[in-house]
């Protein structure tokens, strides 16, 4: 009865868990998708293109800039999807379609975007440095997914692919640290700096956490 009860508050433990993760997740997710999609009344007066002027006079910057975030939208929100137990389980096709999209949004559109404007991207050397290292390593993570999956490596495209949606997380992420340190008055640059290296070595971190909880799973039911 003892261990009954522990096991019911272990689980209803780890549902909770999940609810505190991926509550904020979804909701930050789908309200990121909501403020890009006004973008796309290719209106001129949004801040981030007001500053940007005389790149966005560039027909490659500017075809960059739309396919980029165009890209990203989808990437999150297919992202959800993919992570879901459920749809993976009862609704296979969906996880295979998807993730195939997603793949090649990411491959041929995405990562080579944003490689693109990050040479031009505010902040110091160090900054750009780091959104170029973000491009490469999404597409690296993303090609290495697909390639273990080919392979029918399923844990190994499993940590692949955590690793490459924490990358396309970063974009919520900083948002997010973005608006806290607004909050508390931060300098503009400052925050802008420090949230970028929050959200990229943060979601690093979470990643490198799912992965090894992940594989002590799959270790845990290997030996038995």
């Amino acid at each position: 009865m003892l261990n009954s009860r522990q096991l019911t508050l272990e689980q209803a433990g780890k549902f909770f868990f999940r609810l505190l993760f991926w509550v904020p997740v979804v909701f930050f997710s789908l309200l990121l998708v909501r403020n890009t999609i006004p973008y796309y009344n290719f209106s001129q007066s949004f801040s981030f293109i007001e500053e940007r002027a005389l790149l966005f006079a560039k027909p490659v910057y500017y075809w960059s800039f739309y396919l980029h975030i165009g890209a990203g939208m989808f990437c999150i929100t297919a992202s959800l999807v993919q992570f879901s137990t459920y749809i993976l389980k009862r609704r296979r096709k969906i996880h295979i379609w998807s993730g195939k999209i997603y793949v090649f949004v990411v491959l041929l559109i995405g990562a080579p975007t944003g490689l693109y404007m990050s040479f031009f991207a505010k902040g110091s050397f160090w900054e750009r440095a780091l959104f170029m290292f973000m491009a490469i390593f999404w597409f690296l993570t993303t090609w290495w997914g697909l390639k273990t999956i080919k392979e029918k490596n399923v844990l190994a495209h499993k940590i692949w692919m955590i690793r490459s949606y924490a990358m396309a997380m970063t974009a919520v992420t900083f948002r997010i640290y973005h608006i806290v340190f607004y909050v508390l008055d931060w300098n503009h640059l400052k925050n802008y700096e420090i949230s970028l290296w929050i959200s990229v070595l943060g979601n690093m971190l979470i990643a490198e956490y799912f992965i090894y909880k992940q594989s002590k799973r799959y270790l845990k039911t290997f030996t038995i």
